[in-house]
C-alpha cells in the first residue's frame, strides 16, 4: 500500500483556519459556554521533525515514525488533532485522530470531509473523545465550511463519531502498544 507523503495543506483546512472559534464563559452557570468548540486550527501542518518529537514524547517511544501523522490543530489544553495515514488516497481520505495532552486518545472522524461535519455540529476533537457527539451547538459559519469542503452529506455528530469507532475500534490499544 502507498500512503502518501503530501504535506500540501488541504483547502478544507486552510478553510478552518480562518474561522474564529467561539470560546465563551457562562458567568451564571460559572462553566464555559455550551456553544464552545474547543479546537484552536493551524496554518499548516507541524514540520516531520516537530510531529516526530511530539509522537515520540506522548508515547515514550524514540523508535516511532511520524511519517503516518499530520498535527492540523490543537485544542487549549495542548492536545491535538492529527491525520493517521493509514490507506492509500489523499491526505483528505485519511481518519481524523485525537491525541488528548493527559492522554485520552480516540477517533475523531473517518476522513476530513466528515471531521468537518463534526465541527459544524458544534463538536471538537477533544470534546468528541472526551465529551461524545451530544456536547456540541451547531455553528453556522463551520456548516458553511462543511457544505463547500467536506464533499459528503451532511452528517450529526454522533452519526461521524459512529462511523469513526465503528471502523477503528482498535485504535487506543494501537497507541497504548506503542507507548513505552
Amino acid at each position: 500500500m502507498k500512503i502518501t507523503d503530501d504535506r500540501a495543506f488541504p483547502a478544507a483546512l486552510t478553510a478552518l483556519s480562518g474561522v474564529d472559534f467561539p470560546w465563551e464563559y457562562d458567568e451564571k452557570a460559572d462553566e464555559p459556554s455550551p456553544a464552545n468548540i474547543d479546537y484552536e486550527p493551524y496554518e499548516e501542518f507541524e514540520s516531520a521533525e516537530d510531529t516526530a518529537d511530539w509522537l515520540r514524547q506522548w508515547t515514550g517511544n524514540k523508535d516511532l515514525d511520524e511519517a503516518e501523522f499530520r498535527l492540523f490543530g490543537k485544542d487549549g489544553s495542548g492536545g491535538l488533532a492529527v491525520l493517521w495515514l493509514v490507506r492509500e488516497g489523499p491526505l483528505t481520505a485519511q481518519p481524523v485522530m485525537f491525541f488528548g495532552s493527559e492522554g485520552a486518545v480516540g477517533p475523531v472522524a473517518t476522513n476530513l470531509g466528515e471531521f468537518l461535519w463534526l465541527l459544524a455540529g458544534g463538536v471538537g476533537p477533544h470534546e468528541a473523545v472526551e465529551s461524545g457527539a451530544d456536547s456540541g451547538v451547531p455553528n453556522e459559519e463551520l456548516r458553511a465550511v462543511a457544505e463547500k469542503y467536506s464533499g459528503t452529506e451532511p452528517l450529526t455528530p454522533a452519526e461521524v463519531l459512529a462511523k469513526a469507532r465503528a471502523e477503528f475500534p482498535g485504535f487506543v490499544e494501537t497507541v497504548d502498544s506503542w507507548c513505552r
